[in-house]
């Protein structure tokens, strides 16, 4: 699984050196380095790749809901009230107020909250007959709320984070996906190269028996042995293989750029060549698996299978979050909170304020306010429950009834998907089959025309046949030669294609993952 991949990095069976890249104006690449080399350079793979980072930062992001959350307000007044009673010692009032609040508020997985709140403050009066001014005073309070039906749940307050992790997995695969997607486009344009490399070389040998054949003719008229027009019938053919092998030859240039595309060749650090030399040689060896143990290896391996999987438990996660959310309010809430307060006391002589005789004070300050908060010494608390019931509910349940649509939707997608992985492994499991059996019908068939060839050649030496069928001859032998190069590419092609279906081109190529090739990948 690419979960823990996030980076990929190379064969450790292959890549023997970079020095391969580059010799001269031909790249000599087996098709082990052509994967790798997509897999490092290829754009479109650059692209799906900061899918899971990105989808790790949401569920990062998702997380935070759990993060306490720190906050502090200060606020200050300055008050000038005219004076209506002679308590108040002048024509005016003035007081000078100072509040600070610190809160520290935590969402709880269950759906609660807590919130611890410090409340500070200091007021001075210039009012007549106080008993402590200025005044400190502090409060420590504790409020607890919880959901008891709506909201209330683990899996309910964790639905963000649970579906950004699904989702995460599900990019994860999407990249695998399109790793295998490429790496068979990677197979498909090597193996190309490789057909339209080969064939090219037969037509060319084509080409040289037809122009030997021509000398040989033109050597017949001059001694007087054959008639001049039956060199018209050679470079006729001649001129048609010359056209043949102009077309092979923009074959090879066609399948050796789109090659280079896939790479991303131009990119590669050790420099661009003029062309690719394929080292490797298609193999042919009998593939002995049927469609049921095919189907088995699929549903272990395919990632496009396991992203709708994934999708679906998001779906249900979705559906029992909205069939939560039918549920009434009922929210039970609780306080406690211990008070504390001090300041300068006043002393008025025989200890009556009405007196307006100050004789003393005993200083006091806001730290003894705090102590008596924190000590706990007057203790108050609250507790209660509140039911809310709406009326209209329309919402929740359309919210609630398309939840289960989109549930029944991703099931029947599910099952969609398994029965086109199990068309395609039929499919793929065939076209292995009968490409097996088609080389070794057209080896077959490349003996045959060549031994026809030569017994026709024997003939013709001797005067019993002429360039007609010896030109024949030869193009069926060569045409034989390219069916059977062409065969021998398409069974491989059937293997890759195979080995995609099943999602088991890492493991057949001994790709291995780690943390490293990704996070050093030059950007595009």
């Amino acid at each position: 699984m690419l979960k823990r991949i996030i980076a990929l990095t190379t064969l450790v069976t292959l890549i023997p050196s970079a020095a391969s890249f580059a010799q001269g104006q031909k790249a000599s690449l087996t098709l082990e380095e052509c994967i790798v080399s997509a897999i490092k350079n290829n754009l479109g793979i650059a692209v799906e790749v900061l899918n899971p980072e990105l989808a790790q930062i949401s569920v990062s992001a998702a997380r935070e809901i759990f993060l306490p959350a720190l906050s502090f307000s200060y606020n200050g007044q300055r008050t000038r009230m005219p004076s209506y009673s002679f308590f108040d010692g002048g024509e005016q009032v003035r007081t000078a107020f100072n509040d600070f609040t610190l809160n520290l508020d935590q969402f709880i997985p269950t759906g609660g909250r807590l919130a611890i709140d410090l409340n500070t403050y200091r007021n001075d009066t210039t009012r007549r007959f106080q008993t402590i001014n200025p005044r400190y005073g502090a409060t420590l309070t504790l409020n607890f709320t919880q959901p008891l039906l709506k909201n209330f749940g683990i899996n309910i307050n964790r639905k963000e984070i649970l579906v950004a992790s699904n989702n995460l997995e599900i990019s994860e695969y999407q990249l695998t996906h399109s790793l295998l997607s490429t790496i068979y486009s990677v197979e498909e344009a090597y193996w190309n190269l490789v057909y339209s490399i080969e064939d090219l070389k037969v037509k060319r040998q084509s080409l040289k028996l037809a122009r030997d054949l021509l000398e040989e003719n033109k050597r017949k008229v001059e001694v007087g042995t054959m008639a001049p027009i039956e060199i018209y019938t050679a470079e006729a053919e001649v001129a048609t293989r010359e056209a043949d092998i102009l077309q092979a030859e923009a074959l090879v240039k066609n399948n050796e750029d789109l090659l280079k595309t896939i790479i991303n060749y131009g990119e590669m650090e050790t420099g661009n060549s003029d062309a690719i030399l394929p080292a490797d040689r298609p193999s042919f060896e009998e593939m002995d698996m049927n469609v049921e143990e095919a189907m088995v290896t699929a549903l272990a391996n395919r990632p496009d299978l396991k992203a709708m999987k994934i999708d679906l438990n998001n779906q249900e996660i979705n559906l029992s979050y909205a069939k939560n959310q039918l549920l009434p309010e009922l929210n039970l809430q609780a306080s406690y909170w211990s008070p504390g307060i001090s300041g300068d006391q006043i002393l008025y002589r025989d200890g009556n304020p009405l007196t307006g005789e100050i004789i003393g004070t005993i200083p006091g300050g806001l730290q003894e306010a705090l102590r008596d908060a924190f000590d706990f010494k007057y203790n108050n608390w609250s507790f209660g429950v509140t039911l809310k019931v709406p009326v209209d509910s329309i919402f929740s349940h359309a919210q609630y009834a398309q939840a289960k649509v989109n549930v029944e939707q991703a099931l029947l997608k599910l099952k969609n998907q398994k029965q086109q992985v199990y068309l395609e492994i039929k499919t793929a499991v065939r076209g292995v089959q009968t490409n097996y059996k088609r080389v070794q019908a057209y080896k077959a068939a490349r003996e045959l025309a060549q031994k026809k060839l030569e017994a026709e050649q024997e003939k013709f030496n001797v005067g019993k046949s002429t360039n007609y069928f010896i030109l024949l001859f030869q193009r069926d032998a060569a045409n034989a030669r390219s069916a059977e190069l062409k065969a021998t590419v398409d069974y491989a092609l059937s293997m890759a294609h195979l080995e995609r279906v099943l999602g088991t081109s890492f493991e057949s190529k001994n790709i291995k993952f780690t943390e490293a090739l990704l996070r050093t990948k030059t950007k595009p």
